[in-house]
């Protein structure tokens, strides 16, 4: 676990939660924000966040390094998974969040408001308010859904816990708008390598300068018309794009070798080989050397599912949001390998999500609190999605 103070993290004095039977769920919402939580230091988070499910009675509480799972045993027909990582890209000077005025509307300015501590903020309210839903719940909140997908606390639990997320259909609480989006595209990592020969750059003709072979490549990605592909009545757009290059020895030596990294977004209807075929199809006839560095695949859209179509139309139709696809990778994709139909809904603008200038509406936490709430139980009252609701 890494130290918030080696990865220049602004120490936390947040080391509980407000009570989540009694709290607003706005104040809830920034509480959760405040408590940086960059991947690989989620800790204080997750210490937090397991004391204030641990303190619900009718809750068992799960925990696996920094992912903590929290389930009620109501011993109903079926059972709803609840899930959302608590961790975020890095600051950029944007915590601790802020309350402001936009258009008549209040907004919280901050890392995590988008991506996805919204979601989260959602979840855990409920998790307290809902002590007799129509379904048995599993409420998950994990860590380092932000890197390399080997890291994920959610893989991780599926891997040696895999009782623990067990259930019928899924709610991933990524940031949607407060619409329903389906399904995800997958992604691929790839490093391709250009290899040259080192000289003196004084005489260069003696060499071979592989960041000038590099060029092929870029001007390959530059020319790349990423397609709009539709599986299962959703339009997915997908993405080929160099995401980082390296190259270079000294300011007086030819290059010997370059590195330019890429990732590749491709729509659910390709799997991980035949994405990798096709970036390999895209580079042919450059000569460089293609290794993957990370792939995740895809998910399908699923709302057929019968629960998933009822709860399509229940929470948009609380909400007001539309339903489409969810263009970046999510952990819909993890619950459709376990065969568990999911969807991603939850507050702020995905095009917000890793912005420096994260912001969301509080409105629509209220909003989506209130929609899943009611889905989950209808019974229960949350009109207010407020204080004391």
């Amino acid at each position: 676990m890494s130290d918030p103070a080696s990865t220049g993290l602004p120490p936390t004095n947040a080391t509980q939660l407000p009570d989540l039977a009694s709290s607003d769920v706005v104040d809830l919402f920034r509480a959760v924000c405040d408590v940086p939580s960059v991947s690989g230091a989620e800790a204080p988070l997750a210490d937090a966040i397991e004391s204030a499910l641990r303190a619900q009675p009718h809750l068992e509480v799960l925990r696996d390094g920094d992912t903590v799972v929290a389930r009620t045993h109501l011993g109903r027909a079926s059972r709803i998974v609840v899930a959302g990582h608590i961790d975020t890209v890095p600051l950029a000077d944007n915590l601790p969040t802020e309350l402001v005025e936009e258009d008549g509307a209040q907004v919280l300015v901050g890392r995590g408001t988008v991506d996805m501590k919204g979601g989260v903020t959602v979840a855990l309210w409920l998790a307290a308010r809902l002590t007799g839903p129509q379904h048995d719940v599993t409420w998950v909140f994990y860590d380092n859904e932000e890197v390399d997908a080997d890291r994920n606390g959610l893989g991780r639990v599926v891997r040696e816990h895999p009782e623990w997320v067990a259930g019928d259909v899924a709610v991933l609480g990524e940031p949607t708008a407060g619409g329903v989006e389906g399904g995800c595209n997958g992604t691929l990592r790839v490093d391709v390598t250009t290899r040259g020969v080192t000289a003196h750059s004084a005489r260069a003709w003696r060499g071979h300068n592989a960041v000038h072979a590099a060029g092929e490549v870029l001007e390959r990605l530059a020319d790349y018309e990423p397609a709009e592909v539709a599986v299962d009545g959703l339009v997915y757009r997908e993405g080929l794009n160099a995401v980082g290059i390296t190259g270079g020895i000294a300011t007086n030596m030819i290059p010997d070798a370059c590195t330019v990294s890429v990732n590749y977004r491709f729509a659910p209807s390709r799997s991980v080989d035949e994405a990798v075929e096709h970036v390999r199809a895209v580079l042919a006839g450059i000569d460089a050397e293609v290794v993957v560095t990370d792939a995740a695949g895809g998910a399908r859209p699923g709302l057929d599912d019968p629960v998933l179509a009822a709860a399509v139309a229940e929470l948009t139709g609380a909400t007001g949001g539309s339903v489409g696809p969810k263009y970046g990778w999510t952990d819909v994709a993890r619950f459709a390998e376990l065969g568990i139909p999911a969807l991603n809904f939850g507050p702020g603008d995905p095009m917000l999500a890793h912005a420096d200038d994260e912001r969301c509406p509080t409105d629509q936490v209220r909003d989506c609190a209130r929609a899943l709430g009611a889905w989950l139980a209808p019974d229960l009252d949350l009109a207010a999605a407020g204080r004391g609701a």
